[in-house]
């Protein structure tokens, strides 16, 4: 008997450190009480589409110059591969628990059944935070490639619209970053099926686009531009990679909307799996392509491509790579606006947050509810901070999340060996093990001020559990009315 259960017989504040108290479970096999209901509407390419959105984005359209630049220098390939090792240890992880707990939420669902409410409540209180800070820093990067357009027609703007404040002179607001988180969240509140068209749509443009891109500067790479190839040294290319490891972390939005797809035991698995190894092909040849093209120290961070394209004398399909650019890095905002969304209404749907969030609109069948407070706050951080600033607000706790999924993977093979997988992550606990230790040494590289503001939400997420999560949640009812 461990630790936990044998609390259950002792005092009440042994109890509430027990499976009765904090570290209750959500029951596995329940079928959640329908609020208006999700449509079943995506199959196997739209969970891909959607889970490249995520996956294939700011990574490849900014974050790839600004880490080469700013940390790593040719040296980001080996940043990217970093990230994608932990991502895979990861994707292997989340795709056992999307085959076996196919519900809204993704991590914060996964991490409640198997680890406890306390838990759950901090990785779900986590990705709040995480995922619109991720849509920000998108729908960022989709500003600077306008930005660039403009310049190109000979457009001149007021500049305090133009970039959040030290972003540059008379940078107030970059607005068109604000604008554009409140477009996703008027897209996504349309419906689910209206919406995945939408991004299957622009997903296929984008990687058409990269596609082009690829070939073109293959005929214009330098050899001279790769040397030397870690002019910051190894560590450049770790806190790089610890930059960077969200831009390769898609498929964990793509599973929070396991409510919205058809056979979603059998599909969410191959999704996962299927989108990460396109995504880590696609990311190895930009990288290899942007650095050939162009010295790192003369890339331009707001337009990476465009900029290098141009100095091989491509300008003119640099400007066309920022009009892809902008449609398509606009669906990693998508995936991960819905990706929060979703994890907010599993949330409240549980009881931690309030019922008023877990409703669906009546005939779009979305949480109109909760999708427009998103849109705000996103469109808030994108207005008022840096990419950098907001970026690194993202890493440490996608990081966390994923070393408690793979955790629990562990945890739940040995509490549940008899739970029905309809895949099983190989290795276990080798693979696990990769990814949690990869994860803890990229969160070891991220600046003390990261730590700093992870530390205050997660105080502050803390103290809402106990003061309202705690009473409320649907499995503390249960168990009182037992």
């Amino acid at each position: 008997m461990s630790l936990v259960n044998r609390a259950d017989d002792a005092g009440p504040r042994a109890r509430l450190l027990s499976r009765s108290g904090i570290f209750r479970l959500k029951p596995i096999g329940s079928d959640e009480p329908e609020t208006g209901g999700f449509q079943r509407s995506m199959g196997l390419w739209q969970l891909v589409a959607l889970s490249l959105g995520g996956l294939v984005g700011a990574g490849v359209f900014s974050l790839a110059g600004v880490v080469a630049n700013e940390d790593a220098g040719p040296g980001v390939l080996i940043s990217f591969l970093i990230a994608i090792v932990a991502s895979a240890a990861a994707a292997l992880c989340y795709a056992e628990f999307a085959g076996m707990i196919p519900k809204s939420g993704s991590a914060y669902t996964y991490v409640y059944a198997s680890l406890g409410e306390v838990v759950g409540w901090l990785v779900g209180w986590d990705l709040l935070l995480e995922y619109t800070a991720i849509v920000a820093v998108v729908a960022i990067a989709v500003s600077g490639y306008f930005s660039y357009i403009l310049e190109q027609v000979g457009i001149d703007l007021p500049a305090w619209m133009l970039g959040a404040p030290g972003t540059g002179a008379g940078h107030k607001v970059d607005l068109f970053a604000a604008l554009l988180c409140m477009l996703l969240a008027f897209v996504l509140s349309r419906g689910t099926k209206e919406s995945a068209r939408f991004e299957t749509v622009l997903v296929v443009l984008k990687i058409l686009i990269v596609a082009v891109v690829v070939v073109a500067g293959a005929f214009h790479i330098s050899a001279g531009n790769y040397s030397p190839f870690l002019p910051y040294g190894i560590g450049g290319a770790v806190t790089g990679a610890a930059t960077v490891f969200f831009a390769v972390y898609g498929y964990d939005a793509m599973s929070a909307a396991a409510e919205e797809s058809r056979e979603a035991k059998k599909l969410l698995p191959k999704a996962i799996v299927l989108s990460l190894g396109i995504a880590a092909v696609i990311y190895l040849l930009v990288c290899l392509v942007l650095l050939g093209m162009q010295n790192h120290r003369d890339i331009d961070v707001s337009s990476p491509f465009s900029s290098a394209l141009a100095s091989v004398g491509l300008a003119g399909l640099g400007t066309v790579v920022a009009v892809g650019g902008i449609l398509g890095i606009t669906t990693s905002a998508f995936a991960n606006m819905l990706a929060v969304s979703r994890v907010w209404f599993a949330m409240s749907r549980d009881g931690l947050l309030p019922a008023y969030f877990a409703r669906n609109h009546p005939r779009r069948h979305v949480p109109t509810r909760v999708i427009w407070p998103v849109g705000v706050g996103s469109a808030l951080i994108a207005g008022l901070l840096p990419i950098r600033e907001a970026a690194e607000l993202t890493n440490i706790g996608i990081l966390a999340a994923f070393t408690l999924v793979a955790i629990a993977v562990v945890v739940l093979r040995r509490t549940r060996p008899d739970q029905p997988r309809q895949f099983r992550t190989p290795l276990v606990p080798l693979v696990p093990a990769i990814g949690v230790a990869f994860s803890l040494w990229l969160i070891s590289n991220l600046e003390w001020v990261t730590w700093l503001r992870f530390g205050a939400w997660m105080v502050v997420g803390l103290v809402l559990y106990g003061l309202f999560g705690y009473h409320r949640s649907v499995e503390n009812r249960k168990a009182t009315t037992r």
